[in-house]
């Protein structure tokens, strides 16, 4: 079997089917959007044309899938997610396929370029294959380089069924880009304690620990009345919101921290004079950094309220993920396995903080041990997005090597 032409026939097969997820319909549709399905259900006839016979495609967007193993051991599972982020255009992708890349820049549409100088990652695949956007959506390489990994190994181990392992279980999930990918998610239909989660970044880094997340809506209240009449009675909620915004630590951002540097962010504001939203997310490794700035965020709505007579602000929050790092150190066995499979393969496996969350973040709350790998994708939620094709089939081949030594 090729692993080369697998992983890469599958993962152009998947990113042509639209599957952004829309955090405006979080809480209240699942998955967020209809196309979410389509994925699922192409993911669904191709476990079954490979031969696997309990595959449940679950009524809230779950793909849950069992490779029977021909042994005894205790089962493991692999997950990716087949959503796509929101942050730019991620339908309609067109993927452009770089064959024995030359080291220099490369041209997108609209004038985008990936810089060879600016991105430290570009010049280790000189002579390899490199699949890029043409620049006017995301790539999709998050996470469909790892559902295309996944597949790709199951295929593997279907041909060769000589290969001793225990039962396997496949997981594709939907929305978690929206960071509400697991709320419904059936913990009765699996059974293994430890998943590895294919949802990483650069070639051999893999990860252990990631932010807790808290997403915080602040709902601003304004006073309405003529124009014409305002002086001592309008209160302008676009103008409170904007304060209350402003007044956010800057020193504590997304474009001012990094390594275990924790931020608050306002992503999203809208609204008119009398109504208005801001949708704040909090990330640290610390969770007492989230309560924090969570408290941080009601005194000052309580201060700016007490500012603007009339005027209302309402300040509530909600934790999405924690921290998996406690999961790992209590069940360390997963972790060193992962390790050893580098170690036999020659890959110089390395760690690094994961500044965002996975659906492993969840499965680690819920006592599943849950490691993350790395896919070989770059400039994730971006139009200068692209994946390697060597480090696709280097995490193929880890994830059968992982379950080789399972045995």
């Amino acid at each position: 079997m090729n692993l080369n032409k697998s992983v890469l026939d599958n993962f152009l097969r998947y990113v042509v089917v639209d599957s952004q997820s829309d955090p405006h319909f979080s809480g209240e549709k699942v998955p967020t959007t209809e196309c979410q399905w389509d994925l699922l259900k192409m993911l669904e006839k191709e476990l079954k044309d490979l031969g696997l016979k309990k595959v449940l495609l679950h009524e809230k967007g779950y793909l849950i899938a069992t490779l029977e193993g021909n042994s005894d051991l205790p089962s493991v599972s692999f997950m990716a997610h087949v959503d796509t982020a929101s942050d730019v255009q991620g339908n309609g992708v067109k993927p452009q396929i770089i064959t024995n890349y030359d080291g220099k820049d490369i041209t997108l549409k609209n004038g985008l370029q990936i810089k060879s100088e600016t991105d430290k990652y570009l010049k280790s695949y000189i002579g390899e294959t490199l699949i890029v956007t043409d620049g006017t959506t995301l790539l999709g390489g998050d996470d469909k380089a790892g559902i295309a990994e996944i597949m790709t190994a199951v295929e593997y181990l279907v041909k060769n069924p000589e290969i001793k392992h225990p039962d396997i279980e496949i997981i594709f999930t939907t929305d978690e880009e929206t960071g509400c990918g697991m709320d419904n998610f059936p913990y009765d239909a699996i059974k293994s304690k430890a998943c590895y989660t294919l949802d990483g970044g650069p070639r051999y880094e893999v990860n252990t620990e990631c932010f807790n997340a808290a997403t915080v809506k602040v709902k601003f209240h304004g006073v309405s009345i003529h124009l014409g009449s305002a002086r001592g009675k309008m209160v302008n909620a676009i103008t409170l919101g904007a304060k209350y915004i402003d007044f956010i630590n800057q020193a504590e951002s997304p474009e001012a921290t990094d390594a275990r540097y924790g931020f608050y962010c306002c992503l999203e504001f809208k609204g008119n004079g009398v109504e208005a939203e801001a949708t704040i997310f909090l990330r640290d490794f610390d969770i007492k950094n989230i309560d924090r700035r969570y408290d941080a965020l009601k005194r000052l709505g309580d201060s700016l309220q007490a500012m603007y007579p009339g005027s209302r602000i309402e300040v509530e929050g909600k934790v999405g993920y924690k921290n998996m790092a406690e999961s790992a150190k209590k069940n360390p066995k997963a972790v060193d396995l992962m390790y050893k499979a580098g170690k036999n393969l020659g890959m110089p496996l390395y760690e690094e903080l994961i500044r965002g969350g996975t659906d492993g973040a969840d499965l680690a709350e819920n006592g599943i041990v849950c490691p993350n790998i790395f896919v070989g994708s770059h400039n994730l939620h971006s139009l200068k997005e692209w994946a390697a094709l060597p480090a696709m089939v280097d995490a193929t081949k880890l994830i059968i090597e992982i379950i080789k030594i399972w045995e």
